[in-house]
């Protein structure tokens, strides 16, 4: 069972330099994979319908095969259930007993692929 260290989410209002658009959430992200520290940057416009823990607090990211595996492994909470980002990554947002926001990430494919171009683009 795959539980592999991605990124840490900070919340922010100011644009941090090239960013990508998740329409399911209404936020826009910078890519982890480029940032020296696996940082991602999260703006959220407005009418976002995320609330809560995911827009208040900062998030741990990490790779796995299967969310629902670890979920059963381990007691977490739903914030945010499981949805598609771009076509190559399925997400989902989780509480630990604690109160750490966790990002569970199932990438389809390569895991090093972030928002892949499209013909065209």
């Amino acid at each position: 069972m795959k539980l592999e260290f991605d990124h840490v989410g900070f919340v922010t209002d100011v644009k941090k330099g090239e960013e990508n658009w998740v329409e399911e959430t209404r936020v826009w992200v910078t890519n982890p994979k480029v940032h020296p520290f696996h940082v991602e940057w999260l703006r959220f416009e407005k009418d976002s319908p995320v609330s809560g823990p995911v827009r208040e607090s900062p998030h741990i990211a990490y790779r796995v095969d299967s969310i629902e595996d670890i979920l059963n492994r381990y007691r977490m909470r739903v914030v945010l259930e499981p949805f598609e980002v771009g076509g190559f990554l399925r997400v989902g947002f989780y509480q630990t007993e604690d109160g750490v926001v966790v990002e569970l990430m199932e990438y389809r494919g390569s895991d090093t692929e972030w928002f892949p171009k499209k013909d065209g683009d």
